[in-house]
């Protein structure tokens, strides 16, 4: 097994994320330190540790849905001292965000010690869908979302798609379903500058089928079986 992926199982971090950490070296192991990428390791004979910790993957996974509030950061922790969304939580079990939302943004978001299906639930690959509703400014027209089913470009080179709905007009401004797969930092906020309307307010409404129905903000719940079991045959496990 790739040493990234044993971390990731181990509820470290997702593997790209996990692959920084072996190059930062801070992992060892059975006493040596390792900083190549794609370094196999045996979990029933190997010693591997982070930080001086010995890692063992969790005997039980746990999977948290939160109806995220704005306000709140989407990490673990945070060295500016701001609330985070395990803060909400206050579990005893290491759990990791599947992806991010902004500082100020609302909505589905998924914690989980799972390490190889928020690694998969990540990856574009797997074509996860993510819906959004967005107040944005001004009023959009159907000509300007038909530039984001094309695709816009959000930086030189990069340029990202994605299914868009106008939903409602009110005054100076519009709100607008935006779907889609891919998961780039503050990306429905670029697409929306890309075409001159940018957001004034962004909720998340659907991640991977989920949604926070019934939840008020700042409220969580453990998924039930069903959905957990939905999850893994999307990402193919």
């Amino acid at each position: 097994m790739q040493l990234n992926k044993y971390l990731a199982l181990c509820g470290v971090a997702a593997r790209r994320k996990a692959n920084m950490v072996i190059v930062q070296g801070r992992v060892i192991v059975n006493k040596e330190v390792v900083k190549k990428l794609g370094y196999k390791v045996d979990p029933e004979k190997d010693k591997i540790f982070l930080d001086g910790r010995l890692l063992k993957p969790p005997q039980i996974y746990k999977y948290i849905l939160m109806n995220k509030p704005a306000g709140v950061i989407t990490s673990v922790e945070d060295d500016r001292n701001r609330k985070t969304v395990v803060d909400l939580i206050g579990a005893n079990e290491r759990l990791f965000p599947v992806g991010r939302l902004d500082y100020d943004t609302e909505g589905v978001l998924l914690l989980t010690n799972d390490g190889e299906l928020s690694y998969r639930l990540s990856h574009p690959k797997y074509e996860v869908d993510k819906v959004y509703q967005a107040w944005v400014d001004g009023y959009v027209t159907e000509e300007a979302l038909r530039k984001l089913v094309e695709g816009i470009a959000i930086n030189p080179g990069l340029i990202v798609k994605g299914e868009a709905k106008i939903l409602r007009r009110k005054e100076k401004k519009t709100l607008v379903k935006i779907s889609v797969h891919e998961g780039k930092k503050r990306q429905i906020k670029r697409m929306m500058k890309a075409i001159g309307h940018p957001v004034i307010q962004l909720k998340r409404t659907r991640f991977a089928g989920l949604t926070v129905d019934g939840l008020k903000s700042g409220e969580w719940r453990e998924l039930t079986g069903e959905e957990i079991k939905e999850l893994y045959t999307q990402v193919g496990l």
